[in-house]
């Protein structure tokens, strides 16, 4: 079997079956989507219109005489990008169908909330500390945001989140692996969440390639409420390239096609992920060696004198408290070497957020800081 998470779970272990969902199908979606979402008659591209082969194409005002680059970069490129999609859902055992790629994983989010969130009105929630774009986006599309901390495990706050769900509550983001912090939340308090809550669930997988646990792709047919996003930036090394990933119900899919700029990937970046999703091996490789080198980099921060904590990880990156975040950081960044200094942001004060790197990275990084003391 084909996978991009060579480290993954593939039984269900213990986790609590699902139930019904509250969203209840279509009926429950047609509830959450703004009216003037469901309103939009989406534009109609020339790609949209046709599909099939041809040999002539006088229908895009197109220069029929090619580019500069390439003769086939003068075409408008696919608006779904099914060649992708189509190889995407052997590795990702999901339905084309039931995709949707955005321009990175913030597009993706910005879809989300301009499709379900009527701006001054309804509202999200954010676990911090988190992925800080969903905030962000929230905000340009001027859609409150409630804040449910979680715990000092790093961990989700059911109880809170319960309190904090109100009748304009429309999507519940959370990101696991963790940005900052690395972890991975319990799954039995995101099925508990998608079991009782009536809005949109997002879970945010972008790290899942660096963890054991399953991603919950699997479970679209169980929730029709949950929404899962990936993308190419991490484990598949194609951060330049600007893709995300959305895998949904068709019927949340289809409405967020309907928003979505027409030829929102271009036809470059799908080339170059067909391309890599031939390359699957290698990606796992790649997967399997951060891994390792994770593990080597936790252990040489563990006997380092100004590393005080590594919190653990199911990323390609760890959390570190350390004895002096801003000055460490200044030192770091004066020898060359950039890490990311989490100390303002909330229960990871004290605290550096590190990639593992190359071996040879790693070992700058290690020399660098247990140099500190001394300089």
């Amino acid at each position: 079997m084909q996978t991009d998470n060579p480290n993954k779970e593939t039984s269900k272990g213990e986790a609590s079956q699902p139930g019904q969902s509250p969203l209840g199908g279509w009926g429950g979606l047609d509830r959450l989507v703004r009216e003037n979402i469901k309103k939009l008659k989406p534009y109609s591209s020339a790609r949209s219109e046709f599909s099939g082969s041809a040999s002539v194409f006088l229908d895009a005002n197109e220069n029929s005489f090619g580019s500069p680059l390439t003769k086939w970069y003068n075409r408008y490129p696919d608006p779904l990008q099914w060649d992708v999609k189509r190889k995407m859902a052997a590795i990702k055992k999901v339905e084309a169908e039931n995709m949707l790629l955005g321009n990175g994983s913030d597009e993706c989010i910005d879809l989300l909330i301009r499709a379900f969130c009527d701006p001054q009105r309804d509202n999200i929630i954010i676990c911090p500390p988190t992925y800080g774009m969903y905030e962000v986006y929230a905000h340009i599309n001027d859609v409150p945001v409630k804040e449910v901390p979680l715990t000092t495990a790093y961990q989700l706050d059911l109880e809170a989140l319960e309190g904090a769900v109100d009748a304009h509550t429309k999507i519940i983001f959370f990101c696991s692996p963790n940005n900052p912090t690395g972890n991975s939340l319990d799954r039995e308090d995101i099925e508990m969440v998608l079991n009782n809550f009536d809005g949109i669930v997002v879970v945010d997988e972008a790290y899942i390639n660096y963890s054991k646990l399953r991603s919950f792709a699997t479970e679209l047919k169980d929730y029709p409420n949950l929404v899962v996003m990936q993308t190419f930036s991490k484990a598949w090394g194609l951060a330049a390239l600007r893709l995300g990933m959305i895998f949904a119900s068709k019927e949340i899919v289809d409405i967020l096609n309907k928003i979505k700029p027409p030829y929102n990937i271009n036809q470059a970046t799908q080339e170059l992920a067909l391309k890599a999703l031939d390359n699957l091996e290698d990606v796992n490789t790649m997967i399997r060696e951060t891994i390792k080198l994770r593990e080597e980099l936790v252990k040489e921060l563990n006997n380092t004198a100004c590393v005080q904590n590594v919190f653990p990880s199911d990323a390609n990156f760890l959390l570190v408290k350390v004895s002096d975040a801003n000055a460490i950081y200044s030192y770091l960044r004066d020898k060359g070497i950039i890490v990311r200094n989490r100390n303002n942001v909330l229960l990871c004060e004290g605290c550096l957020r590190i990639t593992v790197g190359t071996e040879r990275e790693n070992l700058d990084l290690i020399t660098a800081m247990r140099s500190f003391q001394s300089a």
